[in-house]
């Protein structure tokens, strides 16, 4: 298994699985949300913070575990992050209390983001400068299948086992993981010695963790309380800094200097923008189902599946399209495709029919699978070999804190038209509407920019 032709594939299986688990997390939790709820009596913030928290830590620390791979290598900095996540994931399951979970949660996001920035790298490493694309496409693929399958899986979890195991799961796999790994991943760093801009790490991760807190408490304190207004200035001073410091540094944790070409800024506006659609869009859907349509675990589960099939099944031929018509086209087509799944799930209520429900849960599949493998390969096609590492952290913590931000200021929205107590059915199609129509207009507005900024792109992208 660990030599020979076969020691690469072996290499994409157990990196992939580690991977898929870390995609999983982002979205599984959604489906589980009303029934922890429940079981543990969390309020509405509560409950917000149990899935936004994940993405929080994610923002916080993915390019500094880009940084650690490349300096105390690959392998073993992944080998740490697996285990780690397994324990805390062990953690999360036998919670007991709310802010247990939601300790735990934030501890797997830390872990989880070894999972994102080590898997390509060492995928790379692993196959032959003429597979390396369809190998690193592969991995995005099993990506995009892992955030889209997480309600799903969810539901089912909970409504055959208990909400715990959406937590419990990952202990089985991780362990398999890691067998498969550790006869077959040799290690790696990066070729440049690049070292980690530690004040720069200082100052970013008090930063995104200030703001995303003002954001996510503002209607909760209140917008003008201390808590609130202290977090926001103290994020956005230290954010601040941390652009000064970090254009300075001689090993940026963020390529700023990146920025300059356009269509590896299209891909940032690409990536923050799915990932500010997705997380408010599949914390609502399932409340929907819940609350609402009286639905249970198992059922939401099946009816999120339309979502998930669409995204699984659309990916490779997403591919081919991008062959001919180049991603810029496929990425406005994704947008414009998510903007209209808002608008319908804008008109969501008890009486509407599950065909409708049905025709934009799939909408919304399209458009994940326009955006997701097309906005990443445009991030690495525009970069030379050499950067691609820093490529990668770069698009995947602007991916993070548009999660963040989004479900955020998309909780925020619904709160503030729906209520801050227990979500009502009566009361859930006024805070839906408004959310939604929130990310109505981020969906056109991302399409817009990258009209504007992959103009001339036609970009390839691998075949599945």
């Amino acid at each position: 298994m660990g030599t020979g032709t076969n020691r690469k594939w072996w290499v994409l299986a157990g990196v992939g699985i580690l991977s898929f688990l870390g995609c999983i997390d982002l979205t599984i939790v959604n489906t589980a949300a009303p029934e922890i709820s429940r079981r543990l009596g969390t309020t509405m913030v509560q409950t917000q913070l149990v899935v936004n928290v994940f993405v929080v830590a994610l923002s916080m620390f993915m390019v500094t575990a880009g940084r650690l791979s490349d300096r105390l290598g690959r392998r073993r900095v992944l080998y740490a992050g697996a285990v780690l996540f397994g324990l805390f994931s062990l953690g999360a399951g036998l919670a007991t209390t709310a802010p247990v979970l939601i300790a735990f949660r934030f501890l797997q996001g830390a872990a989880c983001a070894v999972l994102y920035t080590g898997t390509s790298t060492i995928v790379a490493d692993a196959f032959g400068a003429a597979e390396r694309g369809k190998a690193i496409g592969s991995l995005f693929a099993i990506n995009g299948i892992g955030l889209a399958i997480g309600p799903m899986l969810g539901g089912l979890l909970v409504g055959a086992l208990g909400w715990q195991w959406v937590f419990l799961i990952n202990v089985p796999l991780v362990l398999i993981a890691l067998v498969i790994c550790s006869v077959s991943v040799r290690e790696s760093r990066g070729a440049d010695g690049t070292g980690l801009d530690w004040p720069g790490l200082v100052l970013l991760v008090p930063g995104l963790a200030g703001v995303i807190f003002a954001i996510t408490f503002g209607d909760t304190f209140g917008w003008g309380s201390w808590p609130v207004l202290g977090a926001l200035a103290a994020g956005s001073s230290a954010l601040a800094g941390f652009l000064v410091v970090d254009r300075r540094a001689a090993h940026p944790l963020i390529p700023f200097a990146l920025m300059a070409n356009r269509r590896f800024l299209s891909a940032i506006v690409a990536e923050f923008s799915l990932a500010f659609f997705y997380t408010t869009a599949l914390f609502l859907m399932p409340l929907y189902l819940s609350v609402v349509r009286r639905f249970g675990e198992v059922a939401i589960g099946l009816l999120m599946l339309p979502t998930t099939v669409a995204v699984a099944l659309l990916s490779p031929v997403i591919g081919r399209v991008v062959d001919r018509v180049g991603a810029r086209v496929v990425l406005m087509t994704g947008f414009g495709a998510f903007a209209g799944s808002a608008l319908l799930q804008s008109r969501l209520d008890a009486d509407t029919g599950l065909g409708f429900v049905v025709v934009a849960f799939v909408l919304m599949g399209f458009g994940w699978a326009a955006v997701l493998g097309p906005s990443a390969v445009t991030a690495l096609s525009s970069v030379p070999p050499e950067s691609s590492g820093l490529a990668v952290g770069a698009t995947w913590t602007f991916h993070n804190f548009g999660g963040g931000i989004g479900l955020a200021v998309g909780m925020t929205l619904f709160r503030a038209f729906a209520g801050d107590g227990a979500v009502r059915a009566e009361t859930f199609p006024a805070g839906n509407q408004a959310a939604m129509l929130l990310l109505t207009g981020t969906s056109l507005a991302a399409l817009s920019g990258v009209a504007v900024l992959g103009r001339r792109s036609r970009l390839p992208m691998p075949r599945k």
